[in-house]
């Protein structure tokens, strides 16, 4: 009677768990672009804002290795800047917080960080673009909009002006007509409803793409600079995405092009020479890209999801731990299918799979891909915390617990897909709400690896009585 007792208290433990995951909510509907950006921003179903990464929540102290809600609802779109971060709600309005250092919140430039959420355009905005310091939006009568730095030309209002120049307040660029924007570290493009791609601000490495000479080496020379907007591709053009110092489009045939630097291979034209001209990558079937500091993503319609660039920090989820070459310079598959958006940062990725759950790859030393963990070398000190291959951030993946006995005592372990506190409950009817269920052990999890989570119970196979046994994250 005894060994049946002990068969029913440890074979419930794994049915328990799998009821969890069945009932888990998988919410997520949107991720925020950020060329430039150390944190990451979602939605969730409902329209509640979440952050995760370095000062996410726009104060000094915010930094957050694990997703945090921000705003309860009502968020309809988001990017990620260098520091700070902009979102609409639905009433068309646009906010912001964090860095206002360059004006880029649309407010007199300061050292003050915008600190709760302020409202900044209180309707019509229809779309955002964030870039390091530099700011987009797009109203619904089809006007472009532009705050912040202006130095190398990226506002496209006709001057260069810097942190403490007139831009910090929003400024109308082109009165009508504009359909899609996107932000770079000094760049910005913008669509026209006609198809045409125009471009404004640094050009040092050609990702404005209009032909001209540039010359890296000189850094930020403003001979190759432009502060008005310029006609790139007169038509045809569907989707833009402007990265660090390169640029992406996608046709209407489907076909993805690239200009700008390439020193990381991030245009995936199997060289590592920049250009300053739109070059032929991918000749059909691309249907979304995402630019990130020096890598490149993009989606083809199979859902299959693809990567090229630098891949120092694991961004590009290849799975692979560089040694020598940290890069790749031709497009590579990373997932096969299922993938229908993603967001690229300075050094992690975020994409979305079509049961709703979110993924993520690369850097997280500062808690923007939100796993929890925490890496340290031998002497205590941080070590960079990343992942080479992509890892499930919503829902938290559930942990299972394996069990062993070892004469009278109960042993339980089990491998966490992110950092933080657990706890093992135990209870004695699986009816009985969570609330009533007794903690016996705790653990801190700060390291990815196996078997994150161990207890050791002591006589706990002869106890008399049947148990159940339950891990709960905090």
């Amino acid at each position: 009677m005894s060994s049946m007792k002990i068969l029913i208290k440890f074979c419930l433990i794994q049915l328990l768990l799998h009821a969890l995951v069945a009932h888990a909510a998988i919410t997520v509907t949107n991720i925020a672009q950020g060329c430039w950006a150390n944190h990451s921003l979602f939605l969730k179903s409902g329209g509640s804002l979440w952050v995760m990464g370095l000062n996410a929540d726009g104060s000094f102290t915010g930094t957050t290795n694990r997703p945090a809600e921000i705003i309860a609802s009502n968020v309809t779109v988001i990017a990620a800047g260098g520091d700070y971060s902009l979102f609409l709600k639905s009433d068309g309005s646009l906010w912001g917080m964090g860095d206002r250092g360059y004006g880029q919140l649309g407010f007199p430039a300061s050292l003050t960080r915008m600190y709760p959420p302020e409202q900044i355009v209180s309707n019509d905005v229809i779309a955002v673009a964030a870039g390091y310091a530099h700011a987009l939006f797009l109203k619904s009568d089809g006007g472009l909009w532009a705050m912040g730095d202006d130095e190398f030309g990226q506002l496209g209002n006709g001057v260069y002006y810097g942190p403490f120049g007139p831009s910090h307040l929003p400024e109308e660029i082109v009165s009508n007509g504009v359909i899609a924007i996107a932000a770079g570290q000094y760049h910005s493009l913008f669509l026209k409803s006609d198809g045409s791609l125009w471009a404004m601000g640094w050009n040092g490495f050609g990702q404005l793409g209009d032909g001209n000479a540039f010359y890296p080496q000189l850094g930020f020379n403003f001979q190759y600079n432009t502060n008005l907007p310029e006609q790139i591709v007169a038509g045809g053009v569907t989707t833009i995405a402007a990265g660090g110092n390169h640029s992406l489009f996608i046709k209407s045939d489907g076909s993805l092009w690239a200009m700008g630097e390439n020193d990381y291979g991030q245009l995936g034209n199997g060289t590592y020479q920049s250009t300053n001209q739109p070059q032929l990558i991918v000749s059909s079937n691309v249907i979304a890209i995402a630019a990130g500091g020096y890598h490149s993503l993009f989606l083809k319609s199979d859902g299959s999801l693809w990567a090229m660039g630098n891949d120092y920090y694991g961004q590009l989820g290849d799975n692979y731990i560089h040694f020598v070459d940290d890069y790749t310079n031709f497009p590579e598959q990373i997932i096969s299918s299922n993938v229908v958006a993603m967001a690229a940062g300075l050094h992690h990725s975020l994409f979305i799979k079509n049961d709703g759950s979110l993924w993520g790859m690369g850097d997280s030393q500062h808690g923007q891909l939100g796993d929890g963990f925490n890496e340290y070398f031998s002497d205590g000190s941080p070590a960079p915390e990343q992942t080479f291959s992509p890892e499930q951030i919503v829902p938290s993946p559930r942990p299972v617990l394996a069990q062993m006995v070892s004469n009278t005592d109960l042993q339980l372990t089990a491998t966490c897909g992110f950092g933080g506190n657990f706890y093992l409950l135990a209870g004695t009817n699986l009816g009985q709400p969570l609330s009533q269920w007794i903690p016996v052990w705790t653990n801190s999890v700060t390291t990815r690896g196996a078997n994150n989570f161990s207890a050791t119970l002591t006589n706990a196979v002869n106890s008399g009585k049947q148990q159940f046994y339950i891990l709960q994250s905090q």
